[in-house]
């Protein structure tokens, strides 16, 4: 990755560096915005206020202007930009505007993406997946149902995101495919900040199982119901956005 691939600012989020630690300060800032729009900071503002090298203040810097918060010109500094040129499916701005205030609020906007998305991306994947991708779907949702009868979440929570994240690629759309860490995201966030259930409720909506044994016997029109049943529930136990 180069230093202004999108996908560096989440692998740089994930290790205890310099970089993961500024980045980790400034963004959520912006994001909050105590940095307002128009605002203007400079390389030596950030070396000055989180004791960094001017290098590692310019690899934010960089990382922060591939994300779209910021645009960075000679002379006039790094000017924060308006909330409307931000990268939105950035996993790490989504991660920021999660742990803030308005979190009920993002993740009702990730779960109305998710229920305009993932239906039609489990119909597809009973229409497209490989034999070893509607397998491995069945697999993971019957361990699921094992985890979640016991409680488990945090395991939960990884065979969800990985069960998600595979029926966006077996949708063999690429474009589905690529929205896998809007979909974590949410995910994520549910969990983090205790917004699951802590058991599966009973007489809910249709279980990942049922989604995936409708892929795995190619019936396009029940995995949609199922999982528009799965993710409207989302949407609905959220409640209304503050």
């Amino acid at each position: 990755m180069t230093p202004g691939d999108p996908r560096r600012a989440a692998s740089l989020l994930d290790v205890p560096t310099a970089h993961a630690t500024v980045l980790g300060e400034v963004g959520p800032r912006i994001v909050r915005g105590d940095l307002v729009e128009g605002a203007v900071i400079t390389p030596d503002w950030i070396g000055e206020t989180y004791g960094v090298s001017r290098t590692v203040a310019r690899e934010v810097v960089q990382v922060l202007v591939s994300m779209g918060p910021v645009e960075s010109r000679r002379r006039t500094g790094i000017r924060i930009l308006p909330r409307a040129q931000w990268d939105d499916y950035d996993p790490a701005i989504i991660r920021w505007r999660l742990d803030g205030v308005h979190r009920l609020r993002h993740l009702h906007e990730l779960a109305e993406l998710r229920a305009a998305i993932e239906p039609a991306s489990a119909a597809l994947a009973a229409t497209h997946a490989d034999a070893e991708q509607r397998a491995e779907i069945v697999r993971i949702a019957e361990q699921m149902e094992v985890s979640g009868a016991a409680g488990d979440l945090q395991t939960f929570l990884e065979q969800d995101i990985e069960f998600h994240r595979l029926l966006l690629r077996a949708s063999g759309n690429v474009m589905f495919s690529g929205l896998g860490d809007v979909v974590e995201g949410v995910l994520r966030g549910r969990t983090e900040h205790d917004l699951m259930p802590k058991q599966p409720k009973r007489g809910g909506p249709p279980a990942p199982p049922v989604v995936a044994e409708a892929v795995a016997g190619g019936e396009a029109d029940v995995a949609r119901y199922a999982m528009t049943a799965i993710v409207a529930e989302v949407v609905s136990d959220l409640g209304h956005p503050r």
